[in-house]
């Protein structure tokens, strides 16, 4: 990275922070980031043997979404004759030449690691990956009779010629390519079976009745390939040549003109449909599909080269996770039971609780139950009037929603707004709504041309004739599931001034109020940007005065560039600056007179790192903001987000103190370097996993309180 040039007379320029030099793409930083979560598979020792299966799934499912979405959109702009820069100065098309580059090495790194690592250590370990020819003869037979009677009803042969037009493939579907000879005629047939998504895509052949391998190992088969096996079935007195695997990803970004929608519920549903439709952004076929094959699929699903990707081995290996169900404890991370503090105090009595004081939780290491206790607790009571919460991704089998449904059955007024834009949980979200409508909530699908991310609740309970409000204000979802694995906090409190900013902030959500003076939220999208990036300029000005200027960022996406210009000036000025950011980061720290104070780190490992926390020393009055938001421009101005204020002192130093020990992790944390790559921190410090210690202090959590109830 090349210096800030000297002025004459030797006085240093100011620089120019929309420079391209000092920012990272978009596109590529994610890539990176995708990169760290493969590298948690590449490395022998850094998990169990099933979790590193685990990660080659998480990353493939990880890609496949870049691409439906990003990749998708970068092709639109480029068909559109598109020529702006990115903020790091590529073009639409100098982007994709540089993702498909990394994409091909990635799949690589990936392959060489599953097949000739992992697959061989699985087999060390009694789990074999077989063909069906490696078979013997008596459970060859009893395999076919079983894809005869469990698959072979599902396949649907079809064909193509003039008679057949091309067959529709939809997204993310597994197809085999496949060429016939008519017996009859001598003629060469083409046609297409697809893969059934609705089958396991890995059979347990173990499971599978009548199967004696004679030994108790475990033997896993690729379902594609036992349909291979048995093509002869779908075209009988056809001579099969041969078959090959392909797959598709198409753009699946749902356009929605709000505007000309007359019914958002509708509108939805059928974007949701024509997900199925969008044009191909990725062709995935092995190195064996023969030249004539290729090009008749490039030309009837409209893909150049640059879409076309050679993968060796299995296609879609983002169905690996199903080997996380085998029965295996010793190749899976230890089990961990999350701490209640809720219940240890209070027996659960969540009301009494926040009573005593504000709560914070830190999921998944406090458990996520007081959140649902709390909505449980509200739908029960007779002293609660209404409940009033805010749903972005909930999952398929929510007690939340189950709780907010059996409230409007004891006569509470339930308000509740359920994003149905959260991009791939609409399906999900429709049925809750449908479902929340069906018992007489009162229910908002959002705002029109907004997505609703914030995490709120609103209960108003009756109390010696007042009404008091208790507030649940999260950085996370809703989801008791993803809770147990999605670094998270949530804040249980009864203050006044929020619980008044959080009723405006609903009139605002369901309504038709304007109301934008909020006393103590930050809300997107009207003011969070100015507020953070005023904060981050009040900093510097402490740091002028007085010095030991200091911010700590904790987030998943660092993208706004008017951000962080606010904190290359910041670092500029000598405040001393952390950044944990999981995800994509624009900001390229350690530039030699623009960022010299900064330091961006990425903890990747067991638990995904999903809690936003913004803390400012604020020369010794220490200010911390919790929330929904990242710091990207959809955050800040195409979606209501909600960062709330910690008001209790003790509570900044726990959260503060937390994120210090991040900082200090040296086993799971990557850095970034001024050239904007990554590498793993490495010192001569004894050795810090910021989340084994987390799991360490909550199980200790667990032991005192079980000391305390059991009176010793």
């Amino acid at each position: 990275m090349e210096h800030t040039p000297a002025a004459p007379g030797g006085a240093q320029q100011s620089p120019d922070f929309s420079s391209p030099a000092y920012y990272v793409n978009r596109e590529l930083s994610w890539m990176e980031f995708n990169q760290r979560v493969l590298e948690e598979a590449l490395t022998p020792d850094e998990h169990p043997l099933l979790e590193r299966v685990k990660f080659i799934s998480i990353f493939s499912s990880n890609l496949d979404e870049f691409f439906m979405i990003r990749v998708a959109g970068l092709e639109d702009q480029y068909e559109a004759g598109v020529q702006d820069r990115s903020v790091d100065g590529l073009t639409p098309l100098e982007q994709l030449e540089k993702i498909r580059e990394r994409v091909i090495e990635q799949f690589r790194q990936r392959d060489e690691c599953l097949y000739k690592d992992i697959a061989p250590r699985l087999k060390d370990n009694g789990i074999d990956f077989v063909s069906c020819r490696s078979l013997s003869d008596g459970n060859r037979e009893v395999l076919e009779q079983y894809f005869r009677n469990e698959i072979f009803p599902v396949l649907t042969p079809l064909a193509f010629d003039t008679g057949h037009p091309f067959p529709f493939v939809s997204n993310l579907s597994l197809n085999l390519a496949i060429e016939l000879e008519d017996i009859e005629s001598g003629t060469m047939k083409f046609a297409r079976v697809k893969v059934p998504s609705i089958l396991p895509r890995i059979l347990r052949l173990d499971q599978i009745d009548g199967l004696d391998f004679g030994d108790d190992r475990i033997r896993l088969l690729w379902l594609d390939e036992l349909i291979t096996e048995h093509l002869e079935q779908l075209f009988p007195h056809m001579r099969i040549v041969q078959a090959y695997p392909f797959r598709v990803i198409r753009d699946a970004d749902i356009e929605i003109e709000e505007d000309e929608a007359g019914d958002l519920l509708e509108t939805i549903e059928q974007g949701i449909r024509s997900r199925r439709y969008g044009k191909v952004v990725r062709l995935d076929i092995t190195p064996q599909m023969p030249e004539p094959i290729r090009k008749l699929l490039m030309k009837h699903l409209e893909v150049g080269p640059r879409s076309v990707y050679e993968i060796p081995g299995s296609l879609g290996l983002s169905g690996l996770m199903e080997l996380m169900r085998i029965e295996r404890p010793e190749l899976k991370d230890e089990p961990f039971a999350p701490s209640n503090p809720l219940e240890d105090r209070v027996g659960g009595d969540v009301f009494s609780a926040i009573r005593q004081g504000d709560q914070l939780l830190y999921h998944p290491y406090d458990s996520f139950q007081p959140v649902v206790d709390l909505i449980n607790q509200a739908a029960r009571d007779p002293q609660v009037l209404s409940i009033k919460q805010t749903l972005y991704r909930v999952g398929s089998n929510s007690p939340v929603v189950k709780a907010l449904m059996h409230a409007v059955e004891e006569g509470k007024q339930v308000a509740v707004l359920v994003e149905l834009k959260a991009r791939f949980d609409e399906e999900n979200n429709i049925v809750w709504a449908r479902a929340l409508e069906d018992v007489g909530a009162h229910v908002i699908y959002g705002l029109v041309g907004l997505k609703t991310h914030a995490k709120l609740t609103l209960i108003v309970r009756r109390e010696q004739d007042k009404l008091k409000r208790y507030l649940h204000l999260g950085t996370g979802n809703y989801n008791p599931t993803t809770a147990k694995i999605y670094t998270d906090y949530s804040f249980l409190t009864a203050n006044e001034a929020l619980a008044e900013d959080v009723s405006e902030l609903f009139n605002a959500l369901t309504g038709y109020s304007k109301h934008t003076a909020y006393r103590k939220l930050i809300v997107s999208p009207i003011n969070t940007r100015q507020r953070i990036i005023s904060m981050i300029e009040r900093e510097a000005e402490w740091h002028r005065k007085e010095g030991n200027g200091r911010i700590i960022m904790k987030m998943n996406s660092l993208v706004d560039r008017r951000t962080i210009k606010a904190l290359y000036k910041a670092s500029c000025a000598g405040v001393k600056i952390d950044l944990i950011i999981r995800g994509i980061c624009c900001l390229i720290p350690g530039i030699n007179g623009v960022s010299d104070n900064i330091r961006v780190v990425s903890v990747i490992g067991r638990f995904l790192e999903h809690s936003r926390a913004y803390y400012f020393r604020n020369g010794g009055m220490d200010e911390l903001f919790l929330g929904s938001a990242d710091i990207m421009p959809r955050n800040l101005d195409h979606r209501v987000e909600v960062l709330f204020p910690v008001p209790d002192s003790e509570l900044v130093d726990v959260v503060r103190s937390e994120l210090e020990l991040i900082l200090s992790d040296n086993v799971k944390s990557w850095q970034m370097n001024p050239d904007g790559a990554y590498s793993k921190v490495t010192d001569d410090r004894p050795q810090v996993n910021s989340q084994s210690v987390f799991l360490q202090q909550a199980a200790m959590k667990k032991s005192i309180s079980k000391f305390k109830v059991n009176g010793l």
